[in-house]
């Protein structure tokens, strides 16, 4: 199959950061189908350090939002306006991912949890879903909201419904700026 013809690419091609939704709750079938695509990710040694943390209970979702996005996080209240937030939320990973982290100098971790989220992403928009991934957020606002303990962490947030804008595609590096073969 050409490149141009690949169903893969056309669904990343379309896939765009959303800021603006329709109030429509978004099915739990459809969230399943997400967090299925997330759990299938790779991780560093099989380690999973994560838990997808769905909050789309509407006053538990704004008792949430109202934490993680107080005060100089209020740039992204707009993800309060999605049906459904979702909470990445790390964990300690095995012992071998541990000391990769320590020889590599490398958060593995974090590399997992971004494959886990961007599985879940992409099959939200192959569903019709929109999503924009938030990193600016209280982290501490958001683990007591959740009531999370010692050695969790909100490391990503998701917020997830369907779009009521259309955002045109941010320009992307030409390919020959992007990548080369065997050299920089």
């Amino acid at each position: 199959m050409p490149m141009h013809e690949s169903r893969f690419l056309r669904l990343a091609a379309e896939r765009r950061s959303i800021r603006k939704y329709t109030s429509t709750p978004v099915e739990r079938a459809k969230l399943d189908l997400c967090l299925e695509a997330a759990r299938l990710a790779p991780s560093a040694c099989n380690a999973q350090p994560y838990k997808f943390v769905v909050i789309d209970e509407p006053a538990l979702k704004e008792k949430f939002c109202a934490a993680a996005f107080s005060g100089v996080y209020a740039a992204c209240k707009f993800a309060a306006s999605a049906p459904a937030m979702v909470a990445v939320v790390s964990s300690k990973g095995k012992m071998s991912a541990w000391l990769g982290n320590q020889v590599q100098d490398t958060n593995f971790r974090l590399m997992d949890i971004g494959i886990a989220a961007e599985h879940f992403v992409l099959a939200a928009a192959e569903q019709g879903l929109g999503t924009c991934w938030l990193g600016w957020f209280s982290a501490k606002g958001a683990a007591k909201a959740l009531g999370l303990g010692a050695g969790k962490k909100v490391e990503v947030l998701l917020s997830v419904g369907y779009p009521a804008e259309a955002p045109a595609p941010r320009p992307r590096k030409k390919k020959e700026e992007f990548c080369s073969y065997n050299k920089l």
